[in-house]
């Protein structure tokens, strides 16, 4: 199990990590996602040992690594940590099975893990006659196969083709619950973060922006960047009611309970939440349209734009909608939606934060 808290870590005045508490519990897989820089490799790095941390602490089975305050630090390879890089790291002039076992001294756990993860075949093999896909099990195996009280993955599927991330991902997720270990899963793949990950971990600049199962993340997201982060997000204006719906331009809608100044809102809707129908007398025009294979994307610029913008919406491969089209756009959600300060209000606080009064 890990516990961090308050992990600060800076390059002379550069601050690359701030303030991050995070707990992981045994068994449990976090994904932490965020754009390049934002600090979810180095916080990686740092538990691993692999960075100093200037300030904070970090817990692995209840133990303190030190690295800050004075306390020295624990060493890398004395942490019990096991480590999956996006460059596989294999010792090309060793076989799989060397490679699984290396400085192990038990065949067991070897068999084991090649079996598990379809490599039995290729026990004899060295690296340069395998995929990249099964380099990837190979580096898999060896580090569940030490048997780590955790496992710390950096974007390890960042260097296979698309055709195999989304099936070794499954694979890599059944190995780690199969074993039992916690996990830390660095992507900087938002569907690869929120498919994977029993809980969600969202970084932007040096800061953990929210820390939660992935359907609370995307549906209910801490913060305007954290819901533009983790998919599609269009903002339209409303005003909460005193039955506690919403009022927008786009018809009523079920709220999360939050409201704004004099009931101000701004509504998050994902284009999954819009309806877009055909009307000559329609609130809107399509902007843009893109084909996506099964479903289609619209853009639609709205009659009232009042800094709603360019609305988003997703309907069935098969409905057509062209550049200029007159449509009517509505929601269409049975869920409550969730609600953030108006971005527009010169309020002098920070817009970015999901701030309303209950």
């Amino acid at each position: 199990m890990l516990s961090v808290r308050d992990l600060n870590v800076t390059y002379g005045r550069e601050v690359a990590v701030r303030g991050v508490d995070l707990d992981v519990a045994e068994g449990e897989i976090v994904t932490l996602v965020g754009p390049t820089g934002c600090g979810k490799t180095t916080t990686l790095r740092a538990v691993a040992g692999l960075e100093q941390a200037t300030a904070g602490t970090i817990r692995i089975n209840g133990r303190d690594m030190g690295g800050s305050g004075g306390v020295p630090a624990v060493p890398p390879e004395k942490r019990d940590t096991g480590l999956v890089f996006q460059d596989f790291a294999l010792f090309p002039h060793l076989t799989v099975a060397q490679n699984v076992g290396f400085r192990l001294g038990r065949r067991e756990p070897v068999d084991h893990w090649l079996r598990w993860l379809g490599l039995a075949e290729q026990r004899d093999a060295r690296p340069d006659a395998l995929s990249g896909g099964q380099k990837q099990r190979v580096a898999l195996a060896r580090c569940l196969a030490h048997a780590p009280a955790l496992v710390l993955l950096d974007e390890p599927l960042s260097n296979l083709d698309a055709s195999l991330k989304d099936s070794l991902r499954w694979d890599i997720r059944a190995a780690l619950k199969e074993a039992g270990v916690p996990a830390i899963w660095v992507t900087h793949d938002q569907a690869e973060a929120l498919s994977v990950g029993d809980r969600v971990g969202v970084m932007n600049a040096g800061d953990l922006d929210q820390v939660a199962p992935p359907e609370t993340c995307f549906r209910d997201p801490a913060s305007r960047f954290v819901a533009g982060f983790l998919g599609e997000a269009s903002f339209v204006p409303g005003r909460v009611r005193p039955d506690d719906t919403v009022e927008t331009l786009l018809g009523p809608a079920i709220g999360d309970g939050r409201k704004g100044d004099d009931g101000r809102v701004d509504v998050l809707l994902r284009p999954d939440d819009v309806a877009i129908a055909a009307d000559t007398r329609g609130n809107g025009s399509v902007a843009w349209a893109r084909y996506e294979g099964g479903t289609r994307l619209f853009g639609v610029t709205l009659d009232a734009d009042d800094h709603a913008g360019v609305l988003r919406a997703r309907t069935n491969h098969e409905a057509h909608f062209a550049p200029g089209d007159r449509v009517t756009v509505s929601i269409d959600a049975g869920h409550p939606l969730a609600l953030f300060t108006p971005e527009h209000a010169d309020d002098g606080r920070d817009r970015g934060e999901r701030d309303l009064a209950a």
